[in-house]
């Protein structure tokens, strides 16, 4: 399980752990400015800690910082690029995050592979397209001579729809977790609460975040 300790991907383990008898979680340090993911990332799996849930590992991809460019790992304004994308998109993220966890997985003997990407109520990147995680998994399965099968829970549902998950997996005690725990700005603010949570609220990330909350509690 890709676990960043963000809201998608909190669901998404929720998810996993209501399907699957034994789940590991793996998260990614790659320089990211938004440090406070992954220090969300042990205190929601204590919370969440149970009999299925097994290791946890944090693998170092700092490549991406090193190849640099974006407001995710430069010290630089968030604003759209040339391009029509964020330039908070970071270029092949998710292909390698995929990729390193295939590798894990590989040495642990696990054949299922679950993500949080979406492209129904996201900020464009292409990464997070199921076109490219199909791709990326009959890749990874040719490369390794495996049989990967990368599950993608939230694919097809916006943000409403993924506050609705999780309440439907943990009831209002996983939304609470989300609200309080989770870290989905891309500034890492945990100094300004809001009724959906900590963020800076003016940042992509926050504005989904708000708007889906927003319409998942309106009547």
């Amino acid at each position: 399980m890709l676990f960043s300790g963000g809201q998608d991907s909190t669901t998404c383990l929720a998810w996993a752990l209501d399907r699957f008898a034994h789940v590991e979680t793996v998260g990614f340090d790659y320089g990211q400015r938004h440090r406070a993911e992954l220090d969300a990332r042990p205190r929601i799996l204590a919370h969440m800690a149970c009999e299925r849930l097994g290791a946890d590992h944090l693998l170092t991809l700092d490549v991406l910082k090193s190849i640099g460019g974006t407001a995710l790992t430069d010290d630089r304004r968030i604003e759209m690029g040339a391009n029509g994308l964020p330039n908070t998109f970071v270029p092949g993220r998710n292909i390698l995050f995929l990729t390193a966890a295939a590798a894990l997985a590989y040495r642990r003997d696990i054949t299922e592979i679950v993500g949080g990407m979406c492209e129904t109520d996201y900020s464009g990147y292409p990464d997070c397209r199921a076109e490219t995680i199909r791709a990326t998994e009959a890749a990874i399965n040719l490369g390794m001579d495996a049989e990967f099968a990368i599950h993608t829970p939230l694919m097809s549902l916006d943000k409403a729809a993924t506050w609705a998950l999780a309440e439907s997996l943990g009831g209002e005690a996983l939304v609470e977790l989300i609200v309080e725990e989770t870290v989905t700005c891309y500034e890492g603010d945990r100094a300004h609460r809001h009724e959906w949570g900590f963020g800076c609220g003016r940042c992509p990330a926050c504005e989904l975040r708000a708007k889906g909350y927003a319409k998942y509690r309106s009547p």
